[in-house]
């Protein structure tokens, strides 16, 4: 098929590059004009494990186009999706500007019949506003339908590839029976192509990331419980995730979620729910466990150095909201060297991927440190704020060399705090028991 999709960013370049793989003749299209030249140089604007080789490679055969033109880009292109950005308004609603402007370029460069694909996502009631809106100006027939994304950062390849489900909103049968002949060949394996009402679609991409933030909250919530009862919450969560009707998904604790869908999807879910005078009490509180859980490493820090963490030097072992990104919207490290930053701690930093966007910010405020034992050479204490699988089994004889005092602060759970103990550690984990220290002699 002849496809084109708008926004080159995080969803619309997988999105692309995906169909371009599986054969068919994807242009990419995007206003910025250095993006798009980016792209047709090779330069990947995102850091994706295993997206760069695809992208060369669909470019290089011809599959895969990239343009600023949006009129000539979809000119020719059965299906347009459009993946553009909808980030939190003011009043913590999405912000839908991007997508009706682009909708309505398309709606004043229709030249046949097409079918338009909102991938961004939007609230319900976006689809229909979006077609009466290109109903003003379209010269063509047009269908308008929903197909949200349910990709995780540094895993998209193999969720676009071999997907849970395939959700589509659609008004008419044979708009689903086009957009099934499309994802048919990532459905092989008998995953659902579901198709319901745009409306019903809008919902579940919300409901869905509302249910694992919910999940995420709680896991921290009780991790917290688990700390003041030394309780250990690894061992609970084994406890409850064998039973199949809770499972272990999700129910990792930490220092809270961030990234760009989570925490703006919660905040729109409850602006939809207090738009129509509903009292959105569970959701409410998931963001606001959210926000509390990232000033817990704040709080175990302070309190270690009791109260006093001027001239200190901390090391931070990962930036990205996650492992496996260079994303940082709503990190909960950047949270941490905020407070680290404005008590007079120093801070030396390191992550695989994100230390540029983190630069951006801080400048010469931190210090980055291209491999992780930098981070913690001379630091009063290590912290971990991401679980990257680089940290997992360092050579601890040679982080505790490098740290001044060998204390560590494990945002991720990622050591076990018994060797912890055992190797001269002070450790401290979220939500797990730890053993007093040997005594001495």
């Amino acid at each position: 098929m002849k496809i084109a999709v708008i926004g080159t960013g995080y969803v619309g370049l997988v999105q692309g590059t995906c169909l371009a793989e599986s054969g068919n003749d994807v242009v990419c299209i995007d206003k910025v004009e250095e993006k798009i030249k980016g792209l047709k140089r090779g330069v990947i604007p995102i850091y994706e494990p295993g997206l760069a080789e695809l992208v060369h490679r669909n470019y290089r055969d011809g599959r895969l186009k990239f343009s600023t033109d949006l009129a000539s880009g979809i000119a020719d292109a059965e299906i347009i999706f459009i993946a553009v950005g909808t980030p939190q308004g003011d009043d913590g609603g999405a912000d839908l500007s991007g997508v009706f402007a682009v909708g309505r370029q398309v709606a004043e460069n229709l030249n046949g019949p097409k079918i338009i694909v909102i991938k961004s996502t939007v609230p319900v009631g976006t689809n229909a506003e979006l077609a009466r809106r290109m109903a003003e100006v379209a010269r063509a027939p047009f269908d308008v339908a929903n197909n949200p994304e349910f990709l995780k950062e540094g895993a998209a390849l193999e969720d676009f590839n071999k997907p849970d489900r395939v959700v589509v909103g659609v008004r008419r049968e044979e708009v689903a029976e086009k957009l099934h002949e499309l994802y048919a060949p990532f459905l092989r394996t008998d995953r659902p192509f579901l198709v319901m009402s745009p409306e019903s679609a809008e919902m579940t991409k919300y409901v869905a990331n509302c249910l694992l933030a919910t999940k995420i909250s709680f896991i921290n919530e009780m991790a917290n419980l688990c700390e003041a009862y030394k309780a250990d919450v690894n061992d609970v969560r084994r406890g409850i995730g064998h039973d199949q009707r809770i499972g272990f998904h999700f129910l990792h604790p930490g220092v809270g979620y961030g990234g760009s869908c989570f925490p703006k999807d919660i905040r729109a879910v409850i602006h939809m729910a207090q738009s129509r005078g509903l009292d959105p009490r569970m959701m409410l509180a998931v963001d606001e466990v959210n926000e509390a859980q990232k000033q817990v490493l704040v709080r175990k820090v302070t309190e270690h150095f009791q109260g006093d963490l001027a001239g200190k030097t901390i090391g931070v072992w990962g930036l990205a909201f996650k492992p496996r990104t260079d994303d940082i919207r709503e990190a909960p490290a950047l949270v941490l060297i905020d407070a680290l930053l404005a008590q007079g701690a120093q801070v030396r930093a390191h992550d695989p991927e994100a230390i540029p966007n983190v630069r951006a910010i801080y400048g010469d405020r931190i210090t980055f440190c291209d491999r992780p034992y930098g981070a913690a050479e001379g630091a009063d204490a290590l912290v971990i704020a991401t679980e990257w699988n680089e940290f997992r089994n360092p050579d601890f004889e040679v982080v505790r060399r490098l740290l001044r005092r060998p204390v560590v602060f494990d945002g991720r759970n990622v050591f076990e705090p018994d060797r912890m103990v055992e190797m001269g550690f002070t450790y401290y984990g979220m939500g797990r028991l730890v053993p007093e220290p040997p005594a001495a002699g």
